[in-house]
């Protein structure tokens, strides 16, 4: 393997992955905490903290942190999700000293300007009002919400306008003290990187990261329902889904496969039947989303008012259809669909840092490309037939917005499932 690890004295863990025949290096710092780790009543805090993290530290204005890395060509971003936070940087190899030393910087030494903050949550307040003018977005957090409600992996990562525009200074100091502790980071680079001259940056640069770890989220529980939206628009969106598993879950990839199946492309059972066949939408897909201890399988589908009827009882009977029958031909295909695209990100450095910190935030470890494909590869018909049957014979979740007049009733697509 390419890949090395070494625990810093702080328990900072570093993981490299060399690539000799390339020229940059991306590197980050991947966090085991996001939207899961608030309470409702600090709600975004976890994606306000991430905004504020670029907006001055101690000896680095706002403008700076922008101009340095930029002066060399780099790129630096982050984003927010459910279980983890992650802050990453592009350079050219010559310049990983830098762009270490401003990730550091960021992580530990933020000032949280008063100005700036109230220039921010401004900032995130209209990425919110962003959202909810995007039906084919908010949709996914009523989706969410339904599935788990009333608590954090049922709330949106952006927070609400009201727990955004409230959100006090010592909130984001206490949730970055009380969770980014040196046990939930994980320090990762893949590129052009010579680890031992990383580990010897990084025990130096991350000296003063909190030390307290904070609580584990709760375990989710999985409700579904029905949340109904009617609005003024053109099209109706549509998000239809089931409990599915986690990461650590023995059929992970079966039904990794039964969401490529099904909805996963153009060969798809969804995307060739609703679409193609029957020309009832323009967008139809699948796809899973895995947490700690659970998931879920999700379909969405973008259709007009005049189709609705149609719709449901057509995804339904694709639903129905998995679990009595499929082709290991079908399987096949699937499986050869994940393995290209697992081994078309192999050439980014940008996947294969942030493919190392998730393992490592994850697994504790990092998974071996090969052992990922032969857990594909074990995946056969039976597998996915199993997948769907667990999956499809559980209490749905049904999220809707739009013109609702001709979508059927809640029950009546469940008793479809069957």
């Amino acid at each position: 393997m390419t890949v090395k690890i070494t625990t810093l004295s702080n328990g900072l863990r570093v993981a490299t992955d060399t690539m000799p025949s390339v020229e940059t290096v991306s590197l980050g710092v991947w966090t085991a905490c996001g939207t899961r780790h608030e309470s409702a009543a600090v709600n975004g805090v976890a994606h306000l903290l991430e905004h504020m993290l670029f907006k001055g530290t101690k000896r680095r204005s706002a403008q700076a942190i922008a101009e340095e890395i930029e002066a060399v060509g780099g790129q630096i971003n982050a984003y927010t999700a459910r279980e983890n936070t992650a802050y990453y940087v592009r350079v050219l190899k010559s310049d990983v000293a830098l762009a270490l030393d401003i990730l550091a910087d960021i992580l530990q030494h933020s000032v949280f300007d008063a100005e700036e903050l109230g220039r921010e949550r401004s900032v995130v307040l209209q990425e919110i009002g962003q959202a909810h003018d995007t039906p084919d977005d908010i949709i996914f957090d009523f989706f969410q919400s339904t599935a788990f409600p009333d608590q954090p992996l049922g709330r949106p990562v952006l927070g609400t306008a009201d727990t955004v525009g409230s959100m006090p200074r010592q909130a984001l100091v206490d949730y970055l003290t009380g969770h980014y502790a040196p046990s939930r980071l994980v320090l990762a680079a893949a590129g052009a990187i010579d680890h031992d001259k990383m580990v010897e940056l990084a025990e130096r640069a991350f000296s003063n990261l909190p030390t307290k770890a904070g609580p584990d989220p709760i375990h989710a529980r999985y409700a579904g329902g029905n949340f109904r939206d009617a609005q003024d628009l053109e099209q109706l969106h549509l998000v239809l889904g089931f409990p599915s598993v986690g990461y650590h879950a023995p059929d992970y990839y079966a039904h990794s496969v039964l969401s490529t199946l099904l909805g996963g492309g153009m060969s798809s059972r969804l995307f060739q039947e609703v679409r193609e066949k029957r020309g009832l939408v323009y967008s139809v897909y699948s796809f899973t989303a895995a947490y700690e201890e659970t998931g879920l399988f999700g379909i969405y589908a973008g259709t007009g008012a005049d189709r609705v009827e149609e719709l449901i009882p057509v995804v339904a009977d694709q639903l129905n259809g998995v679990r009595k029958g499929i082709t290991e031909d079908e399987v096949q295909r699937s499986r050869a669909q994940m393995k290209a695209s697992l081994l078309m990100s192999q050439e980014s450095t940008m996947a294969r840092a942030e493919q190392l910190g998730q393992h490592m935030l994850i697994f504790g470890r990092p998974v071996p490309t090969g052992e990922i494909l032969a857990k594909i590869d074990a995946v056969d018909a039976k597998a996915v037939e199993a997948a769907a049957d667990f999956t499809f014979t559980q209490r749905p979740t049904m999220a809707a917005l739009g013109p609702l007049g001709r979508l059927e009733s809640y029950d009546r697509f469940t008793a479809r499932l069957g």
